[in-house]
């Protein structure tokens, strides 16, 4: 995984947990700056969590890592298919 995405994770996460939520890093394709993330805890279901995604995950991590150009949510039993690789 990517260094600098696994730096802002670590960075968001203490405040998604502090509603009762957590978010885990499932993948990253570089080719084309989607980085893929689930959500679990409090977040899962919860009305917000889109918000949460969209503008905190997501602008943070665009903010920080230039090449980035979305980060979308996983349900708890998907993965995409290039996360593994």
């Amino acid at each position: 995984m990517n260094p600098d995405i696994e730096d802002v994770i670590a960075d968001v996460r203490p405040g998604i947990q502090a509603d009762g939520g957590d978010v885990e890093l499932v993948g990253v394709d570089e080719s084309t700056g989607v980085v893929t993330v689930r959500l679990s805890g409090a977040c899962v279901g919860c009305p917000s969590s889109t918000l949460t995604m969209k503008f905190g995950v997501e602008r943070i991590m665009k903010d920080r890592v230039p090449w980035v150009t979305s980060v979308q949510q996983v349900e708890i039993d998907q993965h995409p298919d290039w996360a593994m690789s």
